[in-house]
């Protein structure tokens, strides 16, 4: 069962031949087995999985069950879930019970969905490795010794080692995209505001979207599906049809089913600059994977994104700075870590402060406190949201020339633990080529191209706002010709 998709489980469990129980408890039995090593899970509550599981199996009895009904999913511990202990990565949320559910995680309770567990990730989403968790670093399944990309690294690694067959993500700068990219799957960031950010612990509200990580684009089209919505409560929610993602997908027909459509490639992302450009053996399969979309009738076009150099810049201004508001309500006053000692008020803050958050939280709140403060708002974050549009621009005269635009996800495969810890420069070129389409707000994936000496590589598709159906099915067209997303690492059987 481990071997199959979401779609072939939810057959499975509408065709009797196991139960949602039965699935849910051989998953829990592979995360006992394999977490202690991979370090995917940051919270599993058996109890409360096979809870739902029994009330799915008993929707499924009398005819009321989704696509979804009785499947396990691993949560991304960044979205609020009742009852259970909501971390964010953070020891300042370490006795955090959430009271209430992310928006999120009720639209998959309402669909009958299992929670398998909350998921490991970059400590409050910051971090492109998964080594800035307090519960300690994430190793990819495909090399025990490297990263598994971040700050979705949990949920990427989970999938990869079939410790899940589907999880959720966050994607602020490349948080789905990379680590999807650096383990071999599937995963896609909407467009912003498709999916509510109600009860999704927030880094930088402005950027901040989730989105599904899976094997296949068939399988985050399912859960996307459930994801997106309206949703009242969070005011950058927007109010729009629902989509049917699955049934866009269309069965691929003739020997040139992509026939007409427009690939953008854009200069700055085949550069050669030695600090940011493309190692060649990921631009090689970056290449044949296009190769792949002419055979299957697809024409290129070069475009450019002249702003693209100025995306990781801003975008250290702008997150930090949102980062730096949003975090300060964690003070140890109403919940959360509090300090054991302290003097007065302000100590116990500063205290608390300075115990709970990590090295790299800490400095992110600096910059952007910096970057916010009296007589450098106007230099640092003004100009950088002036950036920030020239680069959406940038976006909206490529896509007058193309219908999707192509190039690599990340610049090399997944690097070794503490390889680039030392160096946060380098770690955030890691995200160089996904930040800037956060930044445009618009809907981008990763999906699997090859492998490099053993290690996945990704492809990053990246579309017009509100084009997640086309991705997906541009996507999908491309995993029936080919089969990198159905390779799994060795020793997880």
């Amino acid at each position: 069962m481990i071997e199959h998709s979401v779609s072939a489980l939810s057959q499975a469990l509408a065709a009797r031949k196991i139960s949602s129980v039965e699935l849910t408890q051989l998953y829990l039995e592979r995360i006992a087995r394999h977490n202690p090593t991979i370090n995917a899970f940051i919270t599993v509550d058996a109890e409360k999985s096979l809870a739902q599981a029994r009330a799915a199996d008993q929707l499924r009895s009398i005819g009321q069950a989704g696509p979804l009904t009785g499947i396990p999913l691993a949560q991304k511990d960044i979205f609020c879930t009742r009852g259970w202990l909501t971390t964010c990565g953070s020891k300042i949320l370490g006795n955090f019970i959430s009271p209430y559910d992310a928006c999120v995680i009720e639209h998959f309770n309402s669909a009958g969905a299992v929670i398998l567990g909350k998921t490991n990730m970059d400590e409050f989403a910051m971090g492109s490795s998964n080594e800035t968790s307090y519960y300690g670093a994430v190793n990819n399944p495909w090399d025990m010794e490297r990263v598994p990309g971040g700050s979705s690294g949990g949920s990427a690694a989970a999938v990869a080692a079939r410790l899940a067959p589907a999880a959720t993500g966050t994607d602020t700068g490349g948080s789905i995209r990379q680590p999807a990219a650096l383990c071999n799957l599937t995963g896609l960031k909407p467009t912003y505001g498709v999916v509510s950010r109600y009860g999704m612990i927030a880094f930088a509200s402005s950027l901040d979207q989730a989105g599904p990580m899976a094997h296949s684009a068939e399988d985050c089209a399912l859960l996307l599906n459930t994801m997106a919505g309206f949703d009242e409560r969070d005011s950058t929610s927007l109010d729009r049809p629902r989509e049917d993602f699955s049934a866009q997908l269309k069965a691929a027909t003739g020997e040139k089913p992509l026939a007409g459509l427009k690939i953008g490639l854009p200069k700055e992302f085949f550069g050669t600059d030695e600090r940011s450009g493309c190692s060649p053996e990921v631009m090689q399969l970056v290449e044949a994977a296009l190769a792949e979309y002419r055979k299957l009738g697809a024409e290129s076009v070069d475009i450019s994104l002249p702003n693209m150099k100025l995306s990781v810049p801003a975008y250290y201004v702008i997150a930090p700075a949102e980062a730096s508001s949003n975090l300060s309500r964690f003070d140890g006053v109403r919940y959360g870590y509090r300090a054991p000692e302290y003097g007065d008020l302000n100590e116990m803050y500063a205290r608390s402060r300075a115990q709970g958050f990590g090295a790299e939280v800490k400095r992110r709140i600096l910059i952007g406190t910096y970057v916010l403060s009296h007589g450098y708002y106007d230099a640092y974050y003004l100009q950088a949201q002036r950036i920030r549009r020239l680069i959406a621009n940038d976006f909206v005269a490529a896509f007058s020339q193309c219908d999707v635009i192509m190039g690599p996800t990340s610049p090399s495969t997944a690097f070794k633990l503490g390889e680039k810890a030392a160096d946060p420069v380098q770690m955030y070129l890691s995200d160089i080529y996904t930040i800037a389409v956060n930044l445009a707000g618009l809907p981008g994936m990763s999906i699997p191209c090859g492998f490099c000496k053993g290690l996945p590589a990704g492809l990053q598709l990246i579309g017009d706002y509100f084009s997640e159906a086309r991705l997906l099915d541009i996507a999908h067209r491309y995993q029936t010709v080919t089969g990198w997303h159905l390779q799994h690492p060795a020793g997880f059987d």
